[in-house]
C-alpha cells in the first residue's frame, strides 16, 4: 500500500440531531477523492474519532469504501484500550477498509516494550496493514521504532509530535532495518504544511492536509509548490494562509478540528457542529476563517 500526493482526513458531518450524516459524508468523500486525495483516512483525527461510537466508525468506514469504490487507499483509525482498538480493527476490515492508522493507547504512560506490545496485540486481530500514530501517550525511541517496524502488519509510521532531530534518529533506524524498504513516514502534526519543508529535509515527504478537507485547491497548490521548489509560491502561501490560520487555530483548544470543520460548511456543505468536548467556532472567529480562506485561494488562483 504506497501512497502518493495529498492525504485526506476527511470531517465526520452530524444531522441536526447529532446522527452520523452519511449522505452528506459519501458527498464530503466524493468531493476529496474527486479533487485528486492521495488516500482517505475516515474516522481519524480531523473526523472526531474520539467521539465516535465503534458503530459509527464501522458505518463511515463502509461509507468511505464504498465511495471511493478502489481508487484511492481507505483507512479507518483504531485506539485506546487494547480490546477496544481490537474491535475497532475488527470493524473496520469488516467494513472493507485497506488499512489502520492505530492511535495511541489511552491516556496511561507506558514503557517503550509496553508500546511494542500494545501494537503487537491489536494488530494480531487483524490481516490489514498498519500505520501506527506517534503522538501524546507514546512516544517512541529509535530502538522502539525500528521494532514496531519490524512487525509483520506494519507498514508506516505518522509523527504527531514535531521532535525533527528525534523524527530523523527514528527514520534512520527504521531504514536500518531489513525488509523496511517499503516502510513510509508520515508527518501528522496539525496544519502539517507548516512543517512540510523541514520533515522533508529528512526524508519524510508524506503528510496529512487538514486543510484538504475544506480547501483542496490551497492544499493541492501548496503540495505542488513544494514538490517542484518553488519557494515563492510555498513562502507566500506559508504567511499569507498557513501562519494566520495556525494562529487562529492555537487561540482555542480544540479549533484543529472545530475550525476545519467550520471551513468545510463555509465552502458550501453542511457538516453540522463539532460534538463535545470540542466546541464550535465563535462568529468572529468563523469571519476570519472565511477570509483567511477567500485570501489562500486568491494567492492561489482558484
Amino acid at each position: 500500500m504506497k501512497f502518493q500526493g495529498v492525504l485526506f482526513f476527511p470531517v465526520t458531518p452530524f444531522a441536526a440531531d447529532g446522527s452520523l450524516d452519511e449522505e452528506r459524508l459519501a458527498q464530503h468523500i466524493e468531493s476529496g477523492v474527486s479533487a485528486g486525495a492521495g488516500g482517505v483516512f475516515v474516522a481519524c483525527g480531523t473526523g472526531e474519532f474520539h467521539a465516535l461510537t465503534p458503530e459509527e466508525i464501522e458505518r463511515a468506514t463502509r461509507i468511505a469504501v464504498q465511495t471511493t469504490a478502489g481508487r484511492v487507499p481507505v483507512l479507518a483509525a483504531a485506539g485506546g484500550p487494547v480490546p477496544v482498538a481490537r474491535d475497532q480493527a475488527v470493524r473496520v476490515s469488516r467494513a472493507g477498509a485497506d488499512g489502520i492508522l492505530l492511535l495511541p493507547p489511552y491516556l496511561v504512560t507506558a514503557p517503550q516494550q509496553g508500546l511494542v506490545r500494545y501494537v503487537e496485540e491489536v494488530t494480531a486481530a487483524t490481516d490489514l496493514p498498519v500505520v501506527f500514530y506517534q503522538r501524546s501517550t507514546a512516544r517512541l525511541t529509535e530502538t522502539t521504532a525500528a521494532a514496531i517496524a519490524a512487525l509483520p502488519h506494519v507498514v508506516g509510521l505518522k509523527d504527531g509530535i514535531g521532535d525533527i532531530e528525534r523524527m530523523h534518529r527514528v527514520v534512520r533506524a527504521v531504514r536500518a532495518v531489513p525488509g523496511t524498504e517499503g516502510f513510509q513516514f508520515f508527518n501528522g502534526l496539525p496544519t502539517a504544511e507548516m512543517t512540510a519543508p523541514a520533515y522533508q529535509g529528512i526524508g519524510v515527504g508524506l503528510y496529512s492536509s487538514a486543510v484538504f478537507a475544506f480547501a483542496p485547491e490551497i492544499a493541492l497548490a501548496f503540495h505542488r509548490a513544494l514538490a517542484e521548489g518553488d519557494e515563492t509560491q510555498v513562502t507566500t502561501l506559508l504567511d499569507e494562509f498557513y501562519g494566520p490560520l495556525v494562529e487562529l487555530r492555537d487561540e482555542v483548544p480544540g479549533y484543529a478540528v472545530s475550525l476545519i470543520k467550520a471551513g468545510v460548511t463555509i465552502r458550501g456543505l453542511d457538516v453540522g457542529g463539532v460534538r463535545a468536548p470540542l466546541l464550535d467556532p465563535t462568529p468572529e472567529h468563523l469571519a476570519r476563517l472565511a477570509k483567511l480562506i477567500d485570501r489562500g485561494l486568491e494567492v492561489v488562483g482558484a
